[in-house]
């Protein structure tokens, strides 16, 4: 198999060395807006580099992997459907609901592949939920709370390019939820605050934020953000229910104290941040996409997934900006 990586910075050359181990996978070709990054990969990894994404459609292969700019995502994967490729595609599609849809369209009518890049329902941690939950062990769910604390934050010129917190980082949290729980999400309330650092006003951004959400039988769930966690990266979910209560995340890594006198105490070397936090679920997630392209196994997380959990976020952003309550029906792709 022949796998074209379109991409090459911190992520995509995660994905691409990856990709150069597994056993199904003969060769990469790698590209990037900086050639010069992507002829450097692949010398390391002993793979091609291509001037650019032309030649990843003229010179043949048998799937794509995009890890651009999300400004590009949705095109590429068009392009990709149109020569009908098998695509691998890092969260979101688009930045916006309408953009996502015409990107989904272009697959659906290709009949091609849409596998995107949502590591954490590859975590062990989040299967193990999703497991309890399905077996009944917690009996009637009643409260999910999930957490996600980036140590430091983004570069400033980021901020206005990655669609904002709900978009960029919680997207995360709605997408796991809906998985874990099984249930979708009816109408949310959310709030922010940019009382951080000054760049997060400057790119109409915030730096925390919490969202309370209601799901269709009546769980109810919050989820929160920030930017601005010193003690390190944390990401949490905890799912309590009428005959039990587990957590995912909890380990002698995650950054968080105890004040009790009895209590663990702090993580020696808590999480620095996602990358090497989700390892093992990087890795996992394409390996599935390899098994999808060979006829495998099932997608197990196509676009339409996607579209839901940016349609979560929205409402989120929408419900942050209006300060009301705002129902998922309000936002198209329902």
């Amino acid at each position: 198999m022949r796998i074209g990586v379109i991409g090459t910075g911190r992520i995509g050359a995660i994905h691409a060395n990856t990709l150069s181990r597994h056993r199904e996978v003969g060769s990469l070709i790698l590209t990037d807006a900086d050639p010069a990054r992507a002829q450097e990969l692949a010398g390391r990894l002993g793979e091609t580099a291509a001037p650019g994404v032309d030649e990843i459609f003229r010179w043949g292969v048998d799937a794509v992997v995009i890890t651009t700019a999300t400004e590009a995502h949705a095109e590429l994967i068009g392009r990709a459907a149109r020569s009908g490729l098998p695509v691998f595609c890092e969260k979101p599609i688009a930045l916006d609901v309408p953009g996502t849809l015409l990107a989904i369209a272009e697959v659906e009518t290709a009949g091609t592949i849409l596998q995107m890049g949502f590591q954490r329902r590859f975590d062990t941690g989040y299967t193990g939920a999703r497991d309890a939950v399905g077996s009944g062990r917690l009996g009637r769910l009643h409260t999910v709370r999930a957490v996600t604390s980036d140590q430091s934050p983004p570069a400033a010129a980021w901020l206005p390019l990655s669609g904002g917190l709900f978009r960029d980082t919680l997207i995360h949290d709605f997408d796991v939820l809906r998985w874990v729980t099984g249930r979708e999400v009816v109408d949310v309330y959310a709030a922010g605050s940019d009382a951080g650092p000054a760049m997060f006003r400057e790119a109409g951004d915030v730096d925390t934020a919490a969202a309370v959400l209601t799901l269709d039988d009546g769980t109810l769930a919050t989820a929160t953000a920030t930017r601005l966690n010193g003690a390190g990266y944390d990401v949490r979910m905890e799912l309590a229910g009428e005959l039990d209560q587990i957590v995912v995340g909890l380990d002698d890594r995650t950054p968080i104290a105890s004040t009790e006198p009895t209590g663990p105490p702090a993580a020696d070397k808590p999480w620095s941040g996602f990358l090497e936090r989700f390892g093992p679920a990087y890795e996992a997630e394409l390996a599935a996409f390899v098994e999808v392209v060979r006829g495998e196994r099932a997608n197990p997380c196509d676009g339409r997934e996607a579209l839901q959990a940016l349609r979560i976020a929205d409402a989120c952003d929408r419900s942050r900006r209006e300060r009301r309550l705002v129902a998922l029906a309000e936002v198209p792709g329902g």
